[in-house]
């Protein structure tokens, strides 16, 4: 095995030990996302979309080597490698159509070892190609751009209008990292009221949703609200500034919450260079599969009251959410939210020599805190 193949079997060995990891702390009934099962089931199908990512670019190692990641900041694949994969995906029952099926491969490998007594490497790349489109053209992987679910409908006995709860996701390309976002959003629609709402201000069982819904539930801004999350979902954007703009390009749209998951930066021994602190303890680590660090980061924002709107017969105003930031807390102000949680899950035998090189408390200073050891998560560290 070359020095390249050997690194590149580390790397994916740790990332996916590591998504793993993190479904297994979300599955935990003492993690915060577990209070609200339907978003821990929502981040971990993202998850899921990321680990299939990951086994298909490992299977595309194995014909071509075209596969980078960004060392220095993220951990995490550059933005190219996911257009090629979604590339491939499109081109997938093209290429197929031209690549022997694999009774055919095996039976021409086989002929080959008999005959010339040599390893048939091109044999087995058609094979690898082959294995690889099968799987890319039929799996869910992690896009460049996910395109929006509604995964629950309720009504606000309050207001007396239906709410939805609408998530998507996004790598940035810039940051390379993966976003992904949850919104809570009231809908005053005349028409969606009407379907949507009874008489006694509650949500009308008569009216079949077969969740999750493609897209946002309202189909008259169903087509909009996918161009608005494409465009406004960068890394670089604050969540109050997502919020304020899905807020004031939406007249009968009011976001009462949005969430933002990101992913990363992801740290591993020999492979990334993003803390040259971490990179040098993680190297102590005696299995290679346990040198590795992830860290993820909650953002929300959410609405503390509403401004009416006003209609006249020279101007009118939309009704307008008053988003809340923590001033008090300097980080949440910078990053534009009422509240933030960082987080870091790291196995124990990796989380034992921070320890013992005295750089814990420096390195999770401000981070809560998850130790992955023998299959289980231990928090609050």
């Amino acid at each position: 095995m070359t020095p390249e193949n050997d690194a590149a079997a580390r790397y994916f060995s740790a990332i996916g030990a590591a998504l793993a990891g993190l479904e297994i702390f979300m599955r935990d009934d003492r993690s915060p996302l577990y209070r609200h099962g339907i978003v821990a089931a929502i981040v971990a199908e993202y998850i899921a979309r990321l680990d299939k990512s990951f086994a298909c670019w490992r299977n595309r190692l194995g014909f071509t080597q075209s596969f980078r990641i960004s060392r220095a900041e993220s951990g995490f694949p550059v933005y190219q490698n996911l257009l090629e994969l979604e590339n491939d995906r499109r081109q997938a029952g093209t290429r197929l159509a031209n690549i022997p099926q694999p009774d055919e491969l095996r039976a021409e490998m086989a002929d080959f070892i008999l005959r010339r007594k040599e390893f048939p490497e091109a044999l087995q790349k058609s094979m690898a190609e082959r294995l690889y489109l099968e799987d890319i053209e039929s799996e869910n992987t992690f896009g460049p751009f996910i395109l929006a679910q509604t995964a629950k409908v309720s009504v606000n006995p309050k207001t007396a209008r239906p709410y939805y709860l609408v998530h998507w996701a996004t790598f940035d390309g810039t940051a390379n990292l993966p976003l992904v976002y949850m919104v809570t959003v009231e809908d005053s629609s005349e028409s969606m009221v009407r379907q949507l709402v009874d008489r006694d201000g509650r949500l009308n069982e008569k009216v079949d949703i077969p969740l999750p819904v493609d897209g946002l539930l309202n189909p008259e801004l169903a087509h909009r609200f996918d161009d608005f999350t494409e465009k406004n979902s960068a890394y670089a954007l604050s969540p109050a500034t997502i919020a304020v703009n899905l807020d004031k390009d939406f007249e009968p749209l009011h976001p009462k919450q949005l969430r933002r998951v990101v992913l990363g930066p992801f740290y591993s021994a020999g492979i990334t260079e993003n803390n040259s602190t971490v990179t040098e303890v993680l190297a102590r680590v005696r299995k290679p599969e346990n040198a590795w660090l992830l860290t993820w980061t909650i953002q929300e924002i959410y609405s503390k009251g509403e401004k009416p709107g006003r209609k006249g017969l020279f101007s009118s105003e939309k009704t307008t959410q008053e988003f809340f930031i923590d001033t008090d807390d300097l980080e949440a102000a910078r990053q534009g939210v009422s509240s933030y949680e960082n987080h870091a899950l790291i196995p124990h035998e990796a989380y034992q020599a921070l320890y013992a090189a005295g750089e814990a408390q420096k390195i999770f200073a401000g981070y809560k805190v998850h130790i992955l050891s023998n299959g289980q998560v231990i928090s609050d560290v």
